[in-house]
């Protein structure tokens, strides 16, 4: 009996891992029909969705018109070794993991089954039960890592908020305070340095990517807007002007990041 151990199928099992695996589909390869009877049954017990192969032949069918999501593979197939198959799975399909069953007692062989590429290998003979543990150790390892969702950063400061994405500025009312494209631009500048002393050829490079011309007069027009729209509502002087130096923002600057 190639398999030790075997617990026997508890439909009640298939409810408690179906949420788990439910979408995990294995091809069992493996020429002994009892072996390949009793993991499709227990490993459908466990939640998995099972297709089996009892040859080359029929593992490369089944590779050809289904879609898995990890391979058990034999490595002593009659019509060929399942480390062949390993190695063309590298090539053709390298996304999909392969534990290895194997009889062979020699590391060396087992050794070779990982440099070609196997996820893992397991003795024969071999408790299900640990195949089960080993396939979701192997799917849990090859999954893509789920993106982590967006965060929105917001600055407040001075009772203000200024939410970047919605390219809003709010007070602590939530009325919005009236801002072009170029004075939001600026401000954000700010917000990004607070307490640096920025001259005016920097805040320009930084809001318009380009070097100041002599006569350039945009920055100071556009720091006259900012103040006197904030000083309208209500805010005293958020920005201090130093002398053949620039501007500086007076006000304390916090950031948070927030979900969408």
């Amino acid at each position: 009996m190639p398999l030790a151990g075997a617990t026997p199928y508890n439909p009640g099992e298939r409810a408690n891992r179906a949420d788990m695996q439910a979408q995990s589909h294995i091809l069992v390869v493996d020429d002994d029909r009892e072996i390949r009877t009793l993991l499709g049954r227990y490993l459908d017990g466990q939640g998995f969705r099972v297709s089996v192969a009892a040859d080359r032949r029929e593992c490369e069918q089944k590779l050809a018109t289904g879609q898995f999501d990890l391979i058990v593979l034999d490595v002593m197939l009659p019509d060929g070794s399942g480390l062949d198959i390993c190695r063309s799975l590298r090539d053709r399909k390298p996304h999909i993991p392969v534990i290895l069953l194997t009889a062979l007692k020699e590391d060396v062989d087992r050794i070779i089954g990982l440099e070609l590429g196997a996820d893992d290998y397991l003795g024969k003979p071999f408790n299900p039960r640990e195949l089960s543990a080993r396939i979701r150790a192997v799917l849990r390892r090859s999954a893509p890592e789920e993106a982590a969702p967006p965060k929105v950063r917001v600055y407040h400061f001075a009772g203000y908020k200024l939410e970047p994405d919605t390219r809003k500025v709010m007070d602590a009312d939530g009325v919005a305070i009236d801002l072009t494209g170029a004075e939001f631009d600026l401000l954000q500048v700010f917000l990004d340095r607070p307490g640096r002393l920025l001259s005016r050829d920097q805040l320009l490079d930084l809001t318009q990517g380009r070097e100041r011309d002599p006569l350039e007069r945009s920055v100071d027009v556009l720091m006259s807007r900012l103040r006197r729209k904030f000083a309208d509502a209500g805010e005293g002087s958020l920005f201090k002007t130093v002398r053949n130096g620039g501007y500086q923002l007076t006000a304390r600057v916090e950031t948070a990041d927030i979900e969408p």
